[in-house]
């Protein structure tokens, strides 16, 4: 009885033991499955930069005009916005194209980056020339500030969608061959990152004015209140600075992702053309600062690329593809 006792929990022991190595087995798995998500969302995540700084670039401007105390819920209305077109409109569709029609994504890129071509084009255009490209929304609701809020909310979203679905497809083809659970998990965590990230710029960005009045006014030490007055005084070169940078980063990616299309549809000539710079003046200039040169180069290439292909669209905007999508909106209106 004591011997068969004693072999029953030798047994149990022994099960302890398996199953206790078994879990330990799986913490590793998961610890590296969760380690290969977050290499491969940082990946994809560096991959979309140019799209993700244009975006924290535009934002700001969705607040201009409100009260200090709507600034903060609009930016997060915005930012729910965004992570519904991430996670429930993009995502799934992402993975469906991955799965049915995994050679479609190289053409919506390329489609994508003729977008951003155009809007950086458009307010290189405007700056130029100042004109009234999409609307101006501020007259048609002069005396009614909550509709032009939902106004300026609304068209945040939809203009995110168009960069939410660059940064989702830039990231999907960034991604090698893998599961369909890894490139879920992967794009969720690019979607979430860069959507916590951006919106989260843009919130100190928005209210970096406010903190800087508060120093400016309530602090008892002088150099705080410097600090403060500085703050201020900052805020309206850093938000043409930031204009600046977005639209360069839009002309910069929508022209590389252009080009990388052509390069894939065989037109190596032109598709290659700013990386066969960039490495040509990365070897006429020795060290780290050749390196550097060489990638300005080629970004640069990429930027004028784009320029010059977003200029080409305009007016095939303005005079084709605007009235056919005004004329479809009152004709559905009317329906």
């Amino acid at each position: 009885m004591a011997t068969g006792l004693l072999a029953l929990l030798d047994d149990v022991a022994a099960i302890t033991r398996l199953a206790a190595a078994s879990l330990d087995d799986m913490a590793k798995i998961a610890a590296s499955s969760l380690d290969d998500v977050a290499a491969q969302a940082g990946k994809a995540g560096a991959k979309a930069a140019g799209v993700v700084i244009d975006d924290a670039a535009v934002t700001p401007r969705y607040v201009v005009g409100f009260a200090a105390s709507r600034e903060l819920p609009i930016v997060w209305r915005i930012a729910r916005g965004s992570l519904k077109n991430k996670l429930v409109f993009l995502l799934p569709a992402a993975l469906a194209l991955s799965a049915f029609a995994p050679w479609a994504i190289t053409p919506l890129l390329v489609l994508g980056g003729c977008f951003l071509c155009y809007e950086g084009a458009e307010k290189v255009w405007h700056a130029i020339a100042p004109h009234d490209a999409h609307g101006d929304d501020a007259s048609a609701d002069q005396g009614d500030p909550a509709g032009l809020e939902e106004r300026r909310i609304q068209g945040a979203i939809r203009t995110d969608f168009i960069l939410s679905a660059e940064i989702m497809a830039i990231a999907l083809a960034t991604i090698p061959t893998s599961g369909f659970a890894m490139q879920a998990a992967v794009l969720a965590a690019v979607g979430i990152g860069i959507t916590v990230a951006v919106y989260g710029v843009v919130a100190l960005i928005v209210k970096a004015d406010d903190v800087g009045l508060a120093l400016a006014a309530g602090a008892r030490i002088a150099p705080v209140r410097a600090i403060g007055r500085a703050i201020v005084a900052s805020m309206p070169p850093l938000l043409r600075l930031l204009s600046v940078v977005g639209t360069a980063a839009m002309l910069w990616v929508g022209g590389g992702i252009v080009l990388h299309g052509l390069d894939e549809a065989g037109l190596h000539a032109i598709g290659h053309a700013p990386v066969t710079l960039a490495e040509v003046v990365a070897q006429a200039v020795p060290g780290g600062l050749g390196s550097t040169l060489g990638w300005l180069a080629g970004a640069t290439a990429s930027g004028i690329f784009g320029l010059a292909l977003g200029a080409a669209i305009i007016p095939l905007v303005g005079r084709v593809i605007a009235p056919l999508a005004g004329a479809a909106k009152r004709a559905f209106a009317g329906g």
